[in-house]
C-alpha cells in the first residue's frame, strides 16, 4: 500500500464494508509458473474469511490450497489536476483512490459449501436490482446446474494481514482538499469526491 502513513487505513470495519460493496476483486499468489493473477467475485463468511470460486480451468487454481494468496480491491478513484488545488505552483498532479489489501492462506470448500457461496453471491447482488424477481438457482435445471458446479472450485482465504489506503489529499489544506473534491466532482468523479469531502 501507499508508503505515506497519512494515507494509511486501519478501519477493519469500512475495509469489509468496502469489499461488499464492491463485491468483486483480483486475487494475486505465487505458482511454479510464476505469479498469476484471477479477477474473482467474493462473499464474507464472519469477520476474517472471504469466499471466491474460479473456473475449473483457471491456471490458480490447481495452486490455491493452503497458499498464501493477496486479495485486493480498489474503490473510487481518480486523477488529481495541481491547478485544483488554488496553491502557489509547486504542486504536482497525484492519483487519489481507495484500496484494500487482504493476504492470508486459501482453502478449498467442499461442494456444499461453494453452493452456499454461489446463494450468498447471486442473493447479495441480486437485491441490487431489485424490484426485480431475484434470479435463484432453483431457475436452473438440476443436469444445467451440475454441469456448472464441475466447471468451478470454490475457496476461502482466511484473512491474516489487512493494509488500506485511503489517499485523499490529507497532506493538503482542507480548502485545497475541497477545492479538489469540487472539481473531481465536475469531471466525472462523484465517488472519489465524496470520500474526500467526509474526511474529518
Amino acid at each position: 500500500m501507499h508508503p505515506n502513513s497519512v494515507f494509511r487505513w486501519e478501519d477493519r470495519a469500512a475495509m469489509r464494508s468496502l469489499v461488499a460493496e464492491i463485491g468483486f476483486g483480483t486475487l494475486f499468489a505465487s505458482t511454479p509458473d510464476g505469479p498469476r493473477v484471477a479477477h474473482v467475485p467474493a462473499t464474507w463468511d464472519g469477520d476474517d474469511r472471504l469466499l471466491f470460486h474460479l473456473a475449473r480451468g483457471n491456471a490458480l487454481t490447481r495452486h490455491l490450497e493452503r497458499a498464501t494468496a493477496l486479495f485486493t480491491v480498489l474503490g473510487p478513484d481518480g486523477y488529481v489536476s495541481p491547478d485544483w488545488y488554488g496553491l502557489d505552483c509547486n504542486q504536482v498532479p497525484t492519483w487519489n483512490y481507495v484500496a484494500v489489501e487482504l493476504e492470508g492462506v486459501v482453502t478449498s470448500l467442499d461442494r456444499d459449501a461453494l453452493v452456499a457461496q454461489l446463494d450468498a453471491l447471486a442473493k447479495q447482488q441480486e437485491a441490487r436490482l431489485a424490484p426485480k424477481a431475484p434470479w435463484t438457482r432453483a431457475k436452473m435445471e438440476p443436469p444445467a446446474l451440475e454441469a456448472m458446479l464441475r466447471g468451478i472450485t470454490g475457496f476461502a482465504l482466511r484473512v491474516q494481514g489487512w493494509r488500506g489506503t485511503a489517499k485523499l489529499n490529507q497532506n493538503k489544506p482542507e480548502g485545497a482538499r475541497l477545492a479538489a473534491a469540487d472539481a473531481l466532482a465536475v469531471n466525472g468523479r462523484p465517488a472519489i469526491a465524496h470520500w474526500m469531502r467526509m474526511l474529518p
